[in-house]
């Protein structure tokens, strides 16, 4: 760090030196959130392992609860297999469509573009080089100025 700090301004310095005191904080946090987490986790099992707690009761509304979540999980995938039949419907009945017609309009309108070059642009461009030509054939022989 210190080739670094020669390198930096005051202001850049002490912004540096506040990121790294937010980032340790910031870890700090949450090492001391997990062990706090831990704690919790031991002190409720040493808790309900006690003679006369009411672990069964725990232990029921945990049952029910997971049980709502599974109708909860099982809705959503209900919606997400609804929305992807949706998309897949989407991409058969109206994109498909649309790139059959689109490669149906490219294919025409290459056929377009071969038929102006065979049938506009060659004879133009063959016209305009007879026409250079018998110019040039002029300014040789004096019978036009350059």
């Amino acid at each position: 760090m210190a080739e670094y700090e020669e390198e930096l301004s005051p202001e850049e310095e002490a912004a540096y030196r506040a990121a790294v005191r937010k980032q340790r904080w910031m870890l700090a946090g949450i090492i001391i959130g997990g062990i706090l987490f831990l704690a919790g986790i031991v002190a409720a099992v040493y808790f309900l392992l006690q003679e006369g707690s009411p672990t069964d009761t725990i232990r029921d509304i945990f049952i029910i609860f997971m049980a709502l979540e599974s109708l909860i999980i099982g809705a959503a995938l209900v919606v997400l297999i609804i929305q992807i039949a949706g998309l897949i419907n989407l991409l058969q009945n109206e994109v498909k469509p649309i790139l059959k017609s689109t490669s149906e309009t490219v294919n025409t309108l290459r056929g377009t573009t071969e038929f102006l070059s065979e049938n506009l642009v060659e004879p133009v461009i063959k016209l305009n080089s007879s026409i250079a030509g018998m110019r040039r054939f002029f300014e040789l022989f004096g019978l036009k100025k350059k």
